[in-house]
């Protein structure tokens, strides 16, 4: 059976739920950082994936 493209979640990759602790841990483990770093990141630059990732990358803990 083909996947039903009418049938979609709510759900949004570009962001992080920062209340998610897999999605924390996820995201520590990948960029090699703490969970408190990107809990702080999500803080300072809002839930964009794109961004919390950027500003962990460029080292701005």
């Amino acid at each position: 059976m083909a996947d039903d493209k009418n049938a979609r979640d709510g759900r949004d990759r570009g962001r992080v739920a920062g209340d998610e602790e897999y999605e924390v841990n996820y995201l520590a483990q990948k960029l090699n950082v703490s969970v408190d770093e990107v809990r702080r990141a999500v803080e300072k630059v809002g839930n964009s994936r794109e961004k919390v990732e950027e500003y962990l990358r460029n080292g701005r803990r």
